[in-house]
Parts: structure tokens; C-alpha cells; sequence
């Protein structure tokens, strides 16, 4: 009668990091990453040596110090006597303006005109090409100080509103002044404010959030989440007896009511821009370099977003559009409900990267004067401090934390749309 016994364990030995298959690949990445290490430690003594040997000490001192130039359009309080970090907040915010502007009307104009070159009309299918090559065939830059250039030249000055034999006029009911200068809109104003908060204290980077606007936001996250509430039952309704319940009425009542009833109550109003002297006053001011920048980076980023929103409605098969209009559904119908949202699996991954490639362009604001982050902290500050190394750092940081953060919200919006398999 013979006994089986277990095999003898084999035992680990250092040749078997190289010639196992099962650790070669590790051993490969752990010496890969040490020598990337090395790598960058030598880079980054060498140039801190370098530095000190020019008496350039690598320090961040700086951003405490006076700025001592102006910014011409910002969101906070600030004055030239400011220091350079507080400069810096005034550039981010004002780069955040324009990137969160930008790829909200890219994106409407983008799926606009991509369905639109889809049409059956030729003649719309045409002017929608037209606009889409023209754009995206000539450089962002160009279209930025053309537009600028418009924007200076064609708009009427401030004087022109003044006196009997004005040339010009307000718009929207004497709210709106459109002049070469910038744009006055209607600023909103509250009789029974509920204050500031101010965080930081008086801090460089102190800034002022308000109560009222905090009010307001609170009242339509929850307006909006009483919505969702009212459709999800709606779409429970449906589910179960095949009978979808209105509930439009009951969406917009929870939408405008509780915001309605919170703007009378904090004595909501408006303060509109007056022509004082040689300039408007009062209102919220918009300088054409914004609107420029603005405007450029939207259309020339639409042409793009045209083109992946095609893509991904073709990418969805004809029988799609064809079961729907089985069913009755209008084109219109049929396209918001069926075509677009199996759709999207296809334009928000490329979507993004256009996205990212707005909010990085916005560093051509320099051109028409807009002061961004990189005006400020990768221009003037750097000038004026001579602190290249520092202020470089700091700006690709800013700008990779940005990108970054959009990349994961939508990367969380696709992941919460996509489809999900039964």
C-alpha cells in the first residue's frame, strides 16, 4: 500500500524576483519607481543649489508682501496695497469666472449645433458646418482679440448716453447699458439683509461670503430635492399602475414659491447702473475684456463639442429613432428622451478634455488684459518679484488642481448617467 505525501515547499530565494514570473513584474515597478525618485531628488537638489549659489534661495516669503498694482475686475475686495497672495485669490476667482461661464454656454451652444447639423434642412445643416469649420480651424487667440476688437470698436462710448442728443440708449427697460467700455447690468440688492460672514479674519485671503446668498442657495437645493421627490413618485406611479400623474404644476410651485417667498422676505431688489460724470455707475460691471475672452472661448470650444455631440448620435442606432417614432414619439420627444441620454456615454469622456482645454486656454486673458491667475501670480507678481521658480510652481499647481476637479465632478456625472445593464 503506498501513502501520498504533499510536495515539499519550495523556498523563496533572490533570483526568483528576476526569473519568477509571479514577482518579476513588481521588481520591475519597485526599481522603476526608485529610480523615478532619484531621478526627481537630483533635479530638485540641483536646482536648489543652483539657485543658492545666485542668492536665490527658494522661499514663498513673497506672497505676504505688497502687490502694489491694481486689478480691474474681481469678485472680493481688493485695493493695490494688498499683498501678492491676496492679488493671486482675485486672479483664481477671476479664472474660475471664466472657465465655469465658458463651459456652460460651450456646452449649449455645442449641443445646439451639433443636432443642428444633423437637420434634414440643408440649408441649416450647412450654416451649422460652416460654423464649426471656421471655428475650429483658426486659433483661439485670434478669436479673442478679434472679438475684443468688435467689442472696442463698435459699441458705442459712455458719452453717447448723455444729454438730450444721445446716440445711444439703455436697453431692457433702462436696466442694461451696452457700451465699448464693458457691460452694466442690474445689481441685486436686499433691503433686509442678513449680513456677511467673514471668514479669515483679516487674513490675505479674508473673504466675504453672504448670508443671503447662502439663504438663497439653501432654498433651491431643497426646492430642487422636493422635486426629485415628486418625480420619483411620479415615475412609482407609472411603474405600478401605467398611468403617469401631472406633476409640473407641483414642480414649479416647489421651484418658485419657497424662492419668491425668501426674496420678499430679505426685501429683494434691484440697483440699476446710472450715468454719472464720464462713466455708468452703480450695477454690476462687466469689462469687455471678460466678455471677450468670454464669448471667444465658448464659441471656438462649442465648434468642438458640435462635433462629439454628432459623433455620439450617430454613434446610436437608427432602429432607436425608428421604434420611437413607432410609438408616436415627435422628433424632438424622441431625441431628449431616447437618443441623448444613450448618447452621453459617448460625449462625456471626450467632452471633458475639451473642458480641461477651455479652462487652460483662459491663460490667453493676458492678451486682451483680463487680469487671471496668470496675469497676476504668472505675470506681474513674478515680474516685480523675480521669483520664477515659486510662482510657476504655484501656477501649475492651481491649474492642476482645477483641471482635476473638474475631471472628477464629471467623471461622477457619467458614472451616474451611464446605463445600467439588466
Amino acid at each position: 500500500m503506498t501513502t501520498l505525501t504533499d510536495p515539499p515547499k519550495e523556498t523563496f530565494r533572490l533570483s526568483m524576483l528576476l526569473y519568477d514570473t509571479r514577482y518579476r513584474s513588481a521588481t520591475i515597478q519597485v526599481i522603476a519607481m526608485f529610480a523615478f525618485m532619484l531621478l526627481a531628488a537630483w533635479l530638485i537638489n540641483n536646482t536648489i543649489i543652483n539657485l543658492n549659489n545666485l542668492g536665490k534661495e527658494v522661499t514663498f516669503g513673497f506672497l505676504g508682501e505688497t502687490a502694489g498694482y491694481d486689478i480691474n475686475q474681481r469678485l472680493l475686495d481688493y485695493n493695490s496695497q494688498d499683498s501678492h497672495i491676496r492679488a493671486a485669490l482675485m486672479g483664481l476667482l477671476n479664472t474660475l469666472v471664466v472657465a465655469v461661464l465658458g463651459c456652460i454656454t460651450a456646452t449649449i451652444i455645442g449641443v445646439f449645433v451639433g443636432v443642428m447639423r444633423l437637420s434634414s434642412n440643408w440649408l441649416i445643416a450647412r450654416i451649422m458646418t460652416v460654423y464649426v469649420e471656421t471655428f475650429r480651424n483658426v486659433p483661439v487667440l485670434l478669436w479673442i482679440v478679434l472679438a475684443m476688437a468688435i467689442l472696442i470698436e463698435s459699441l458705442p462710448a459712455p458719452r453717447a448716453f448723455r444729454g438730450e442728443d444721445a446716440t445711444a440708449s439703455m436697453n431692457l427697460f433702462d436696466s442694461v447699458a451696452i457700451t465699448n467700455r464693458g457691460v452694466y447690468i442690474p445689481e441685486p440688492l436686499f433691503s433686509r439683509s442678513l449680513g456677511d460672514i467673514h471668514l479669515l479674519g483679516e487674513h490675505a485671503l479674508r473673504f466675504d461670503v453672504s448670508m443671503d446668498l447662502m439663504a438663497i442657495l439653501i432654498v433651491l437645493a431643497l426646492s430642487i430635492f422636493g422635486m426629485r421627490k415628486v418625480s420619483a413618485k411620479a415615475n412609482a406611479t407609472q411603474a405600478a399602475t401605467g398611468d403617469r400623474p401631472k406633476t409640473w404644476h407641483i414642480q414649479l410651485g416647489l421651484l418658485f414659491v419657497p424662492m419668491i417667498v425668501l426674496l420678499v422676505a430679505l426685501g429683494f431688489h434691484l440697483g440699476y447702473p446710472e450715468l454719472k460724470g464720464f462713466n455708468f455707475k452703480g450695477g454690476t460691471y462687466m469689462r469687455n475684456s471678460l466678455i471677450a475672452l468670454w464669448l471667444a472661448l465658448s464659441l471656438y470650444t462649442a465648434a468642438f463639442i458640435a462635433e462629439i455631440v454628432r459623433a455620439g448620435i450617430l454613434a446610436i442606432s437608427q432602429g432607436q429613432t425608428e421604434a420611437a417614432s413607432a410609438l408616436g414619439l415627435r422628433p424632438g420627444r424622441t431625441m431628449r428622451l431616447v437618443i441623448l441620454p444613450q448618447a452621453l456615454r459617448v460625449i462625456i469622456p471626450p467632452m471633458i478634455s475639451n473642458y480641461l482645454n477651455l479652462t487652460k486656454n483662459s491663460s490667453l486673458a493676458i492678451a486682451v488684459g483680463y487680469m487671471d491667475i496668470t496675469g497676476t501670480l504668472g505675470g506681474i507678481t513674478m515680474n516685480q518679484t523675480g521669483r520664477e521658480l515659486e510662482c510657476v510652481l504655484m501656477l501649475m499647481l492651481v491649474y492642476l488642481a482645477i483641471s482635476l476637479s473638474i475631471s472628477g465632478v464629471m467623471n461622477w456625472y457619467n458614472n451616474s448617467v451611464k446605463l445600467v445593464e439588466r
